[in-house]
């Protein structure tokens, strides 16, 4: 019997002093695992750092990670800031002249493919020498301004006046009489007065002239390039702003 226990603790402990070398392995997945470390490839050159410096290296990857994103992002913005096509300018109104009668004519043929309806307008332009002086008040702005106004001069008694409403830089004004000479509008204005018409003025009117111009509103870049060459085929007219 005495033999048997000690035959049987013997086993007993040489199994003990087997699994804790690892030689029968580990039951939850082979942990022990002896000639690992001595298969390794190269593993003479492993180093362990200290805990400062790889915290170092892995602040340093992030912040160059951080960067090249930043410099996608600016390079992106950049792009779609070239790409982006800057608003057309518009022009409020272009005045071409001076044309004679039969050239405005012509000028007029040319523009109608364009179908520029009411953005375009011809115009006669001023002469050089006095022709009359009116007597007027100067525009009010609005038909129905002129109309109020119109109301305020019956209530005064005068009944002789006309609202210019043609489009000219007069329109909606009103006209209290034309006359030859200055003397005679002078004369008038003084009537007016006594009358208690305050706001009236004189202005010289000049005598016709034969030329002419036309005003287009609302001229975008590619419409000035258009009109530009067509007025290149009428020698002697000129491009220039209007209000």
């Amino acid at each position: 019997m005495l033999k048997f226990i000690f035959w049987s603790l013997l086993a007993v402990n040489a199994g003990l002093f087997a699994y804790g070398k690892g030689y029968l392995g580990h039951f939850s997945g082979n942990e022990r695992e002896p000639q690992r470390l001595s298969n390794q490839l190269n593993a003479d050159k492993l180093v362990i750092i200290p805990e400062e410096k790889a915290n170092n290296a892995s602040a340093a990857v992030a912040s160059a990670a951080g960067a090249a994103s930043a410099s996608a992002s600016a390079s992106a913005s950049a792009s779609a800031a070239a790409t982006a096509k800057p608003a057309a300018e518009v022009q409020a109104c272009v005045e071409i002249a001076s044309f004679v009668l039969a050239d405005a004519r012509r000028f007029e043929t040319v523009l109608a493919p364009l179908k520029l309806g009411d953005r375009q307008s011809r115009h006669n332009l001023p002469g050089s020498e006095i022709s009359s002086y009116v007597v007027y008040m100067p525009p009010q702005g609005s038909k129905e301004g002129a109309d109020k106004k119109a109301a305020e001069l019956r209530a005064l008694g005068v009944h002789n006046y006309f609202i210019m409403s043609d489009n000219t830089p007069m329109r909606w004004a009103i006209s209290l009489g034309v006359f030859k000479t200055e003397t005679a509008a002078q004369n008038q204005l003084a009537a007016l007065m006594k009358q208690g018409v305050r706001t009236a003025k004189i202005a010289p009117r000049m005598s016709g002239s034969k030329l002419l111009s036309f005003q287009f509103r609302d001229v975008d870049p590619d419409l000035k390039n258009r009109l530009e060459q067509l007025r290149s085929s009428f020698p002697g007219t000129e491009s220039r702003s209007c209000k």
